[in-house]
């Protein structure tokens, strides 16, 4: 298959494609069609590299308003609602919903999604359930669990035990949620657990870190610091870090000598931040969102989630990450004209290094052909006007395939 007269990336000259067996065998210009190869003219559209959702709630999602709403809209509340919801957990009913939404990020372009899965269940019966989704989507998906103890590893009755059982299982990460553990001590006792088991059975971590507006939830600096003496380093995530947008400018200083040091990878959750955050705020009212800017400018990987698709802790969502990436843009600034350009990467590339598949992720030659096909010529068209999709294409085969709509006007 042969895809010509694309733009890849940021770049300005016409390139093509070609696939065979499902790989990028060649990238050039001008390429010559083989006998019987099928060619597709992209006429000077926009390929990317699939995108990557690194932080979803697959086990809660499309729960909204079961058993209510969270009409406080807090973290806590949502928490709550999860709470009751848990308790009549089925495996067919995590099953469809997960399958519901992991079709619904496809049709958007997504092929890469990790799934944080609450394990404070002594039945773990959404993890059981996800391990079953994650093989039977993994043609057109690829899908990582992390073990997310929702209600805390110590906090949790039996919670270290249920994260030992969820390792063996096979999760590909080990979480933590040390703001909601009961004390400090806690905290940081969680944490040094959770390292213990991701390295006992050579597993990522990505922790929901200091999710919180509250500057004393400092759990970031443990986790850096164990990251970098544990020598796992990149390997380790810290998800939402809310809490950093609201630590004082001296403390930031001294601590990204450490985040930078230690390597470690952030994950920020526009949407879903922006509506939990600054709850307990009147005026000024704080945004909720980490240090986006001063952590990319400091060379700090950082990619974006989507996190919640209608659950407790957000009624909304539809699975495209150019909503989650919009939002973000607006919310952390990063609105100059190749920031906008260049922003793309913070739903790619960025949490394609966050979930350690670099080695089969980009348009080069050589790896799986998975990329997509926007109907504009660069990035700053595609997000401003929600450009349609023309292709998603999946290691050399066609997952979503758009004919660009007609619009007739008449004024």
């Amino acid at each position: 298959m042969l895809f010509k007269n694309v733009i890849i990336e940021i770049g300005t000259q016409l390139q093509d494609l070609r696939i065979d067996a499902g790989f990028f065998s060649e990238i050039g210009s001008n390429l010559s069609a083989k006998v019987d190869e099928k060619v597709i003219d992209l006429n000077g559209k926009l390929a990317l590299p699939p995108f990557v959702d690194p932080h979803v709630h697959l086990d809660s999602t499309m729960t909204a308003g079961d058993p209510e709403y969270n009409e406080s809209g807090t973290l806590f509340d949502g928490i709550r609602i999860w709470s009751e919801r848990k308790k009549t957990l089925s495996h067919e009913d995590v099953k469809q919903r997960a399958l519901t939404a992991l079709r619904l990020q496809a049709s958007h372009g997504l092929q890469f999604v990790r799934s944080h899965v609450d394990i404070t269940d002594p039945d773990l019966v959404a993890l059981k359930a996800l391990i079953e989704v994650r093989e039977e989507v993994k043609d057109w998906m690829e899908l990582q669990l992390v073990a997310f103890p929702q209600e805390g590893i110590l906090s949790y009755p039996g919670g270290k035990e249920l994260l030992v059982q969820a390792a063996e299982l096979g999760v590909d990460a080990i979480g933590a949620i040390p703001h909601f553990e009961f004390t400090r001590e806690y905290a940081v006792a969680s944490m040094k657990f959770a390292f213990e088991v991701a390295q006992k059975y050579n597993l990522l971590i990505d922790a929901h870190t200091d999710e919180i507006d509250d500057e004393q939830s400092r759990s970031l600096e443990t986790m850096a610091t164990l990251a970098l003496e544990s020598g796992m380093l990149n390997k380790v995530t810290a998800s939402h870090t809310t809490a950093m947008g609201s630590y004082n400018d001296a403390y930031v200083y001294k601590l990204m000598r450490l985040l930078k040091m230690s390597k470690i990878n952030f994950i920020a959750n526009p949407l879903i931040n922006m509506y939990l955050g600054g709850r307990f705020d009147t005026y000024p009212k704080r945004r909720g969102l980490t240090r986006v800017k001063e952590l990319d400018a400091a060379g700090i990987n950082v990619a974006f989630g989507e996190d919640d698709i209608k659950d407790p802790w957000y009624p909304i969502g539809n699975g495209d990450m150019l909503d989650v990436l919009h939002m973000g843009l607006h919310a952390t600034q990063v609105m100059g004209y190749s920031e906008i350009q260049d922003s793309y990467r913070f739903i790619t590339r960025n949490g394609a290094i966050t979930m350690h598949v670099e080695d089969h992720y980009g348009i080069e030659v050589g790896k799986p052909a998975s990329f997509l096909i926007f109907d504009a010529p660069d990035f700053l068209t595609t997000l401003n006007e929600r450009a349609e999709l023309l292709y998603s294409v999946h290691r050399g085969n066609i997952l979503v395939e758009t004919v660009p709509k007609e619009v007739h006007t008449y004024f």
